[in-house]
């Protein structure tokens, strides 16, 4: 691993941990030339997923565009960051253990919807509405009466 402040490659590890989210390792490293410390995270490399839009176009997996989703979904909500995290966390974890390289945009948001629905009702529903695309009113309340009885 090559230094960061003096660009030599002799450095060594001092300290090794599991990071906060138990998927990656966290190692401290110094430098024996010039002595500074440094952190590098080493995280097991997977294989991009592709995600099948519902127009079969294909485009490379992107947590950010979940992140955004829920988000969305959770504003002004009483929905903790953390707990907006572990969801996402969570789902991301459904969608990678099923080591397919190629997953539909529609079982990533059934995933996520059922996930929702756990964690609050109102922000399920936003998200329901723009996923399954509600036309009109009666959409919204054939859902919600299928929720209600859930």
């Amino acid at each position: 691993m090559k230094c960061p402040f003096c660009g030599q490659d002799n450095t060594r590890v001092i300290d090794s941990r599991p990071a906060e989210d138990n998927n990656s390792i966290r190692r401290r490293r110094v430098c024996d030339e010039c002595n500074k410390r440094f952190t590098t995270y080493e995280k097991v490399e997977t294989i991009p997923l592709i995600v099948i839009k519902k127009d079969n176009n294909r485009e490379t997996y992107n947590r950010k565009k979940i992140e955004d989703g829920v988000i969305v979904a959770c504003h002004k909500r009483p929905v903790p960051a953390a707990d907006i995290t572990k969801l996402i966390d969570e789902v991301e974890a459904e969608i990678f253990s099923r080591e397919e390289k190629e997953i539909p945009s529609s079982v990533i948001g059934e995933i996520l919807m059922s996930k929702l629905h756990e964690l609050d009702a109102v922000a399920y529903v936003r998200f329901a509405s723009v996923y399954r695309e509600f036309k009109d009113v009666n959409t919204f309340m054939d859902e919600l009466k299928k929720m209600m009885l859930k």
